[in-house]
């Protein structure tokens, strides 16, 4: 008996040893629950660009970055400084100059800057990062987006590539290029802040990307740029109380910027489709006083007289709730909207007036320049 007992002892500890392994490593097996950590591994693959530099995408797109250099006459007085009239012979007037930055749209010479770095000059001068200068015609501009177009003459200009697609995201590495102080060519690098901001009071249309990266006096017309080296952006403007950059920087959208640049090539202006009305938000104070259950829309405001909107019958208090089937969620996107539409094409409004639908063809007109 003590030899059989002998005998099966160490298959049975084998077997349970072997089943306390099953246990531990896979008790699933048994039906009791996992004790494995799950972690969740990266689905995407892994780039590594802006790891450790990002100057693969500085090298593309710095070529294409150029320094404006304006200058305008000054007649002695006209900026406050005393003048002895006793003095018979005429003073001679002075030159005022300043700087910006613009960026190579195309091989051919196409510019563009901002249209507050070259107002009133009547020399600019545009200067490479490889040495060449050039004096730039001014093809046009565009105050109502502080945008205007140059054009210089020289051969085998590089010119930046751009990304118009709106798959900026908060949180992407983004690089102003520019010239800052008239210091040279500079880079300062950050982040998207934010996107389609507006209502700054900077420009008529506004939809602006938001950034941290350093943008000082002289970046103006210059390039906002992705970390491969591709354009988002026309560094446009600094928020600041102190004149400094506080790290709140707006640029204007490559896609907007490219759209006007064409325009004004093509037209020698920028042609956009205007309603003639004013609005106002659809607060929840006036959605009550009207008896409304909306809670998206806008007020007309006001119409001008025989404008599009006044021809096609609408009238104050008017709630217009889509234009052309697009929700109507605030004046400047219904705004950019129909400037958008060529002039000439019909759009429906769909309205409420004293609380029941409506809807209403209008012909779009020409927007006149508001802005000089």
């Amino acid at each position: 008996m003590k030899e059989l007992s002998r005998a099966m002892g160490w298959p049975v500890v084998c077997g349970i040893l072997l089943a306390l392994l099953i246990i531990q490593q896979f008790p699933q097996w048994i039906g009791l629950p996992a004790h494995d950590i799950v972690l969740r591994e990266v689905s995407e693959p892994r780039s590594n660009m802006g790891l450790v530099s990002y100057s693969r995408g500085v090298e593309r797109a710095a070529p294409a970055v150029a320094n404006i250099y304006t200058s305008k006459a000054v007649e002695p007085g006209a900026d406050g400084s005393l003048r002895d009239y006793a003095d018979s012979l005429p003073a001679p007037a002075r030159r005022q100059s300043s700087l910006g930055s613009a960026v190579i749209l195309n091989s051919d010479g196409y510019l563009l800057t901002n249209n507050h770095v070259i107002a009133g000059a009547d020399e600019i001068l545009v200067a490479l990062k490889d040495g060449r200068e050039a004096l730039a015609t001014l093809i046009g501009t565009d105050p109502e987006t502080d945008l205007a177009v140059l054009k210089i003459d020289l051969p085998n200009l590089p010119a930046i590539t751009i990304d118009s697609r709106d798959e900026q995201r908060i949180g992407d590495v983004v690089m102003a290029i520019g010239n800052p102080f008239g210091l040279g060519q500079t880079v300062t690098m950050g982040i998207i802040s934010a996107t389609g901001r507006n209502q700054l009071g900077l420009n008529t249309y506004e939809d602006f990307i938001q950034t941290d990266a350093a943008i000082n006096q002289g970046n103006s017309g210059g390039a906002l740029v992705d970390a491969e080296g591709n354009l988002i952006g026309i560094n446009t403007a600094i928020f600041s109380q102190s004149g400094a950059a506080q790290g709140i920087g707006f640029a204007i959208p490559v896609r907007l910027a490219v759209e006007v640049m064409q325009a004004i090539i093509q037209h020698g202006h920028v042609i956009r489709g205007w309603l003639g009305v004013e609005v106002q938000p659809l607060t929840p104070e006036l959605a009550e006083s009207f008896g409304l259950d909306v809670s998206q829309g806008i007020v007309v405001a006001s119409l001008y007289r025989n404008g599009p909107a006044w021809n096609a019958g609408l009238l104050p208090g008017d709630v217009i709730l889509k234009i052309d089937g697009v929700p109507a969620n605030s004046g400047r996107q219904a705004m950019n909207q129909v400037a958008r539409a060529k002039p000439g094409d019909s759009i429906r409004l769909d309205v409420l007036r004293n609380g029941e639908p409506a809807s209403f063809k209008a012909e779009v007109g020409v927007r006149p320049s508001f802005r000089t």
